[in-house]
């Protein structure tokens, strides 16, 4: 699972905002946030971030380079 969040990590971001846009937004960071440890945040992800919060992670990944997390 390290190998899958070191990889989305590694991309250069414009692939990471491609990745963001509605429904692949909810699988792949869905299942990155799943990755990296937030399992009920990559669960609602799943659903939530296909259809609305793809917009966060959007602004998220240009303003830091990465998808939000909500804990560190």
């Amino acid at each position: 699972m390290k190998e899958f969040v070191k990889a989305i990590d590694g991309l250069h971001i414009i692939l990471k905002i491609i990745l963001a846009l509605p429904v692949l937004d909810g699988i792949v960071y869905g299942i990155y946030r799943i990755c990296n440890g937030h399992v009920i945040a990559g669960i609602l992800w799943i659903f939530l971030g296909a259809s609305i919060l793809w917009i966060v992670d959007i602004i998220t990944i240009i303003l830091s380079g990465k998808p939000t997390l909500f804990a560190q």
